[in-house]
């Protein structure tokens, strides 16, 4: 399309001007060669002042099938429409623009005549006018309406960073310019991310609801007020409170409080002995000078020993007694020492500085007690994850899973491989990707976005000997076959680069993919180039080169590499017509006969190469379940992450049947990237459940997952059955069953994945207080978990087996740990500076009297009446007008998010 612009009649001018010839000889060549610049300055200030002022407002129309799917859909097919509108300020491009944004929902269908979209790959789509496109007009809004794939439920789906990018009058691309109106604000008071760009749902039939049998309610005021009745404020049952929950706990009945304001003592006379240093302890003693109570003489003195006993102690056992001579810690190992001073940790007021006297006996539930950080899709820098691995050690966890590779992003540098990070650690608007990634997930157009970014070498071993110092294990995992994108095109770049110098073998020998592969595919992200060739020999070279080189980046910080986690999930159906492997069907000694045989021929490979080095392999239960149990390593990971309410025991129990170390990491309780609570302001992904509070997460029973139905809704807030009897194919084979006599599984582990999350503020967001929760039900087994059948059972809404007697014994539990998390835990994230989620608040009013609580009493709750300041809620209130609630951090710093009361 021939370019044209609304001109003034001097811009008109300078353009006539500026595409005549220039004469350098000529008299006047110095002038034309003048205007030309002009004209080009002028061109690129449009284009700019366009990005600045244009006003982008996006809007959900609706989520109902019988209003957003074409005539012709099938009955169950879920569509949604949204518009986009644009206001400008003046009259402007009439021509050759484009305008990327992304959308997590692939457009379907342009239902406006002066638009077009397409899209470009992931989730990269780009706007640009049609023929019947008439110009931007001052003031005027144009609107751009379209239907999309499945629905939108969240205000926080749409992303930000629109931007434009526009042609000179000879064609030449200026440089792309983000529209200033789509990008995140951060709210002055919450700290938060608002989206100004979005308008708010206001139509729960239209824009919330998932679907007609959709039953859950969005969380508002008089919805959290109802859920909060469960608890009340109770400030002495935070005093000899600790998270998590040890095994037993003696309080003394006539023993005074102990001080701890002038500090503690240590006494290291029996560390030769114990195999002791202050290295070992010193973090756990470092977290508690961040409270006030630090390392001196003349504090109560502590004193350390073995615990002894003929019974062979879990790893990280201990025991603490505390009284007026002072305290005594007892572990056979250093993680048991960290945890006892962990617990004292727990135990003190924060206020006063004082612990009562007791003895503590506690040990481990799991041996496995994790958290995984995706830093691909956006990266979070170095400093957030020491933040994040000091936290897990003052709650007990252990291992550190951390995501480093994906189709977003490679965030580790790697000896001999330099283009994974000069090419697959970025996105920006290079189109060929030869110098970075194509921009996703509202990332923009430039290089030097904060949601870019690795690990250097340095910073990796500094992470991991910040985490074996907190007796926390780091995992690391580049994400193959399927996820790969970063890696792809990194490869890509290196190929064509020694390609161009002539070094043919060189450039061969870590390629990924086959040129020569016609297949077609979409990932689950939409992808149609994102997974590894499984069929060539350089696919394996690579793999074993990445693994060798962390591995010596292990070795050097002094935590050897022993778990290694090679993702293995959401596999597309790629390769399929490879000429490569259709050859190595032909001709292998692997046994492989069928191509849908070669993406488990590429786990098992892996894991054994794995297994040659001495490293457990580890994958996500989707991948690990296509392997043959045979082939693979007997000491083989998987971290489960099937949905409860979808059957996902079933695969669980399985897998733990296999013998292989079985790792919970059930989404709809385990994903601390999905929203809190039902509410589209929230942040988050939301597939597996729209509400996952801290409630949630402590309710959970991981020893019995199909008992979990008794007392869960599915993802619309319905009931569902679980039913864990052994079910047989028609041939009598057992295709699903309960576990098996010595089957258990070995621990959970939750989950931050990071497509929505850009910041570091955000993601402490969504992983506090909820991590507290995850070390809870890691550590402790709580009396009221329902035992487990192993002859299988049925379980639903009716069935009895989480008994009255257990469903108190639970609510009394709660009342104590959110009287716990208000009282006297919160405070403690705040001292070590942690942006955890401050609650919204729970309100109603009644006969004009406004009645509030909150998920954690003790938090300071607030509340404004129409045109006046905030005030604290101490009581129920006479009130009038429109009334907005929220709640304050425990130190009193940070707001909350308000809500209207309704």
């Amino acid at each position: 399309m021939k370019t044209t612009w609304a001109l003034s009649a001097i811009m008109m001018s300078l353009t006539m001007a500026a595409c005549s010839p220039v004469d350098s000889n000529s008299s006047n060549g110095s002038v034309q060669a003048n205007e030309v610049a002009t004209s080009e300055h002028w061109y690129a200030e449009s284009v700019k002042k366009f990005a600045d002022t244009v006003l982008i407002k996006y809007r959900l129309v609706t989520n109902l099938p019988q209003e957003a799917c074409p005539e012709n859909a099938k009955p169950d097919e879920r569509c949604f429409i949204a518009e986009i509108d644009f206001t400008s300020n003046n009259d402007m491009l009439l021509g050759n623009w484009e305008i990327y944004f992304s959308q997590m929902r692939p457009v379907q269908t342009v239902l406006s005549d002066e638009f077009n979209i397409e899209r470009v790959q992931g989730d990269l789509h780009r706007i640009t006018p049609s023929d019947k496109f008439k110009g931007f007009k001052a003031g005027i809004t144009k609107t751009l309406r379209f239907r999309g794939e499945l629905w939108q439920l969240s205000e926080t789906d749409a992303m930000p960073n629109y931007y434009i990018v526009a042609k000179n009058q000879y064609g030449e691309a200026l440089a792309p310019q983000i529209i200033a109106s789509t990008q995140l604000q951060i709210d002055a008071e919450t700290g938060m991310e608002v989206r100004p760009y979005v308008e708010d749902f206001v139509d729960a039939k239209r824009q919330y609801q998932r679907s007609e049998t959709d039953k859950l309610a969005w969380a508002k005021s008089s919805v959290l007020y109802a859920n909060n009745q469960s608890v009340s404020p109770n400030a002495e049952l935070a005093i000899n409170s600790i998270l998590p929950t040890p095994t037993k706990q003696l309080i003394a009945a006539d023993g005074a409080a102990v001080s701890l304001q002038a500090g503690i003592d240590i006494d290291d006379t029996n560390f030769s002995q114990l195999g002791l240093d202050q290295l070992g302890i010193q973090a756990a003693v470092d977290r508690l000078a961040k409270i006030g109570v630090s390392q001196q003489k003349g504090g109560v003195k502590v004193s350390f020993n073995s615990l002894g006993g003929s019974q062979v102690n879990k790893a990280g056992s201990y025991e603490l007694a505390i009284d007026q001579k002072g305290i005594e810690v007892k572990a056979n190992d250093v993680s048991g020492f960290s945890y006892a001073i962990a617990s004292l940790t727990s135990l003190i007021n924060p206020t006063t500085l004082t612990v009562n006297s007791m003895k503590i006996e506690d040990e481990p539930r799991y041996d496995f007690r994790g958290m995984h950080v995706d830093v691909s899709r956006n990266f979070h820098s170095k400093q957030f994850m020491l933040d994040l691995i000091d936290q897990m050690a003052a709650y007990k966890l252990n291992k550190l899973h951390l995501h480093m590779g994906d189709d977003e992003g490679w965030r580790l540098e790697i000896d001999g491989l330099p283009e994974l990070t000069n090419v697959g650690s970025k996105r920006c608007h290079d189109l060929a990707e030869n110098s970075c990634l194509l921009p996703q997930l509202g990332s923009g157009p430039f290089a030097d976005s904060k949601v870019n970014g690795y690990y250097s070498k340095a910073d990796y071993i500094e992470i991991i000997k910040f985490a074996d110092a907190r007796q926390i294990q780091v995992i690391p995992s580049m994400d193959m076959p399927g996820h790969s994108r970063a890696a792809i095109k990194s490869m890509d770049v290196r190929y064509r680069s020694l390609m161009a110098k002539g070094e043919v073998e060189a450039a061969n020998e870590y390629l990924l993919t086959d040129a020569n592969d016609p297949t077609e595919y979409s990932s689950v992200q939409y992808y149609n180039d994102n997974t590894l060739n499984v069929c060539m020999e350089s696919t394996y070279h690579f793999v074993d080169k990445v693994i060798s080189e962390i591995a010596a980046l292990h070795q050097q910080a002094g935590q050897p590499l022993t778990t290694y986690h090679i993702g293995a999930d959401e596999t597309a159906g790629a390769w399929l017509e490879s000429p490569i492997c259709k050859a190595f069907i032909a001709n292998n000694t692997y046994g492989v006969t069928d191509i849908k045989q070669v993406g488990a021929y590429f786990i098992e490979r892996v894991a054994n190469m794995l297994a040659e080095k001495g490293i457990q392999p580890a994958g996500w239960s989707d991948g690990m379940s296509h392997t043959n149990v045979a082939n693979m390593p007997k000491n083989s990971q998987s971290n489960v992450w099937d949905v409860i309410s979808h059957k996902g025991y079933q695969r669980a129990h399985q897998q733990a049947n296999n013998g292989w170390t079985t790792i919970l990491s059930n989404p709809e309780v385990l994903y601390f990237d999905f929203p809190y609570e039902a509410d589209p302001k929230e942040h988050g992904y939301y597939w597996a459940t729209r509400a996952l509070n801290s409630q949630h997460i402590f309710s959970f029973m991981p020893g019995n997952l199909p008992a979990n139905a008794e007392q869960w809704l599915d993802i619309e807030g319905n009931p569902f059955e679980a039913d864990d009897r052994p079910k047989l194919d028609d041939k009598g084979q057992l295709i699903s069953g309960p576990l098996t006599n010595g089957a258990q599984f070995s621990g959970i582990q939750g989950q931050l994945w990071s497509e929505t999350l850009r910041s570091d503020e955000l993601v402490e967001y969504m992983i506090y207080p909820r991590l507290l929760m995850l070390a809870e039900r890691a550590w402790h087994k709580p009396s009221w978990e329902v035992p487990y059948q192993a002859q299988g059972a049925v379980y639903n809404q009716t069935t009895q087996h989480f008994s009255a007697s257990m469903r108190q014994q639970q609510a009394e539990q709660w009342q104590r740990i959110a009287n716990h998390l208000g009282h006297k835990e919160l405070l403690k994230l705040d001292k070590a500076e942690i942006a955890y989620r401050v609650p919204t608040v729970g309100a109603k009013i009644e006969n004009g009297q406004l009645f509030a609580n909150i998920a954690f009493p003790g938090l300071q709750i607030e509340y404004q009446q129409q045109g006046k300041g905030w005030q604290p809620y101490l009581q129920p209130v006479a009130v009038d007008g429109e009334v907005h609630v929220r709640a304050v951090s425990a130190d009193g710093k940070r707001k909350g998010r308000s809500l209207l009361v309704q």
